[in-house]
């Protein structure tokens, strides 16, 4: 299977904070679940920790490569850039990844690598694997929360995405 490509200074291990978590399910494809992870306005209508999403320049609806957002997680509002879009194509995996950052001082600063990688597998199943590393003195306190806001909250947001999935595949 693959992996997440981290640019310097994210690697996991090497951050204060780091959260990974992983769905494979049966049923659909990379194709049917690429929309509703590439379009931030979808994401509040199932996600409920996601509010809030605007682009910069112009940009949007969809994210791509380079392209400024915000949005509004976890108590954050988080400024954005994307940093890796790869669309769907045939036999290879779909991926997306953003910058993220909030705060201004030594206190609040929070910056984020949050990275998506989406990839059919044998048996008509797709795999979604999301992974975020984070630095900065509000990712030690999220990495010391019991339970774990950022294994929950991107627990919640992979069934959302795929119920989401799921219930437009029916509607058509």
């Amino acid at each position: 299977m693959n992996e997440i490509i981290w640019p310097e200074g994210y690697l996991p291990g090497f951050t204060d904070n780091f959260a990974s978590n992983e769905m494979i399910v049966a049923g659909l494809s990379v194709a049917d679940v690429w929309p509703f992870l590439n379009t931030p306005a979808l994401w509040p209508t199932y996600y409920a920790n996601s509010a809030n999403p605007s682009f910069y320049d112009g940009k949007g609806p969809e994210l791509e490569d380079g392209v400024r957002f915000y949005f509004e997680t976890f108590g954050f509002p988080v400024e954005a850039q994307v940093v890796e879009h790869v669309a769907p194509v045939g036999g290879q995996p779909a991926r997306v990844a953003w910058h993220g950052w909030a705060g201004r001082t030594a206190e609040d600063r929070l910056d984020v690598h949050h990275a998506w990688l989406l990839e059919d597998l044998s048996g008509g199943r797709v795999r979604i694997l999301t992974q975020e590393t984070q630095r900065g003195k509000p990712a030690q306190a999220l990495a010391a929360a019991e339970p774990n806001p950022m294994i929950n909250g991107h627990d919640q947001w992979l069934k959302g995405l795929v119920a989401a999935t799921f219930e437009a595949k029916s509607a058509n």
